[in-house]
């Protein structure tokens, strides 16, 4: 049910063959304003899991941004592609006699060696920004270059499935990851390290932060209007420890002065009667607003 709310949250479930500026486009109609973005871009091949703040939600995106997030994907070897993933021109092909001298123990070795905090490589087709460029705009104007490797921690990487025919084989996995991690990188390096090369052939993210699929609208019911948004306050609850506040705090608040001292050096939300006033953070002594959603006019 469409609601008249002016700030918020949506958690949609992306549908396949669009990109996140199409369905913030999607969103901005739906709920009448310009004001939405994005925590964290899905490739246009992904589904899943998409975060969208409007109104006064865009502020805490970031705070979202950069949650751990879950994956479930299919990993293909026996071909690397310009893309790392299927949708990109293939590059080399493993022969039939190449693959059948991988075996299952040989896949879990490499997969398992990516668990943990690494350095990985991202994809040179991705939104990475190189002197001010996309990366995927460089590679389409013909470019070959490697991008740096950056630091990511890996929490989860389980094999659920193994399926062989002849010409790939196909592993799906299941992925829990820090924010920057790039699901296709996975797929490559597994492939470069057995010698047969790989890309991703699917992608569902089933979570960003605290948010999951069960919560998600589809893309058709986006449209429709047929969508609940999450509250601000519902929002912060599920990501930052909660400091209920009173009335002369809140006032104080609303003029952006300093609390007495937080009791967690975490970035904690003033609440006062179910609203969401303040973000704050202990600084020199003080509890200090770094953002606040109820400013004295």
């Amino acid at each position: 049910m469409t609601t008249t709310t002016t700030d918020g949250f949506l958690i949609v479930d992306k549908a396949p063959g669009m990109t996140s500026h199409d369905v913030v486009a999607i969103a901005r109609r739906a709920l009448n304003t310009r004001k939405v973005g994005h925590a964290g871009t899905l490739d246009p091949m992904a589904t899943g899991v998409l975060v969208l703040g409007f109104g006064s939600g865009t502020r805490l995106l970031q705070y979202i941004t950069d949650g751990d997030k879950s994956y479930r994907a299919t990993v293909v070897l026996g071909a690397s592609t310009v893309s790392d993933d299927v949708e990109g021109k293939v590059l080399k092909t493993a022969s039939a006699e190449t693959l059948a001298s991988v075996t299952n123990e040989m896949i879990t070795s490499t997969l398992d060696k990516m668990r943990g905090t690494i350095h990985q490589r991202p994809s040179s087709v991705s939104a990475v920004k190189i002197d001010g460029e996309r990366a995927h705009a460089r590679v389409r104007a013909g470019e070959e270059f490697e991008l740096p490797t950056r630091e990511v921690t890996i929490s989860q990487l389980d094999i659920v499935e193994i399926r062989r025919n002849q010409s790939s084989i196909e592993v799906d996995i299941e992925v829990t990851c820090s924010a920057g991690t790039f699901i296709r990188a996975i797929a490559r390096d597994c492939g470069d390290a057995l010698s047969v090369g790989g890309h991703l052939n699917a992608l569902s993210r089933t979570r960003v932060a605290s948010f999951t699929l069960s919560q998600g609208c589809s893309v058709d019911a986006l449209k429709n209007g047929d969508f609940t948004p999450l509250t601000i306050v519902e929002v912060a609850r599920s990501i930052f420890p909660i400091r209920n506040v009173g009335e002369d705090e809140a006032l104080e608040l609303t003029f952006g002065r300093s609390l007495s001292a937080n009791s967690t050096e975490e970035i904690t939300g003033a609440v006062a009667h179910g609203t969401l006033l303040a973000l704050l953070r202990n600084i020199d002594g003080v509890a200090r607003p770094i953002a606040v959603f109820a400013a004295k006019n």
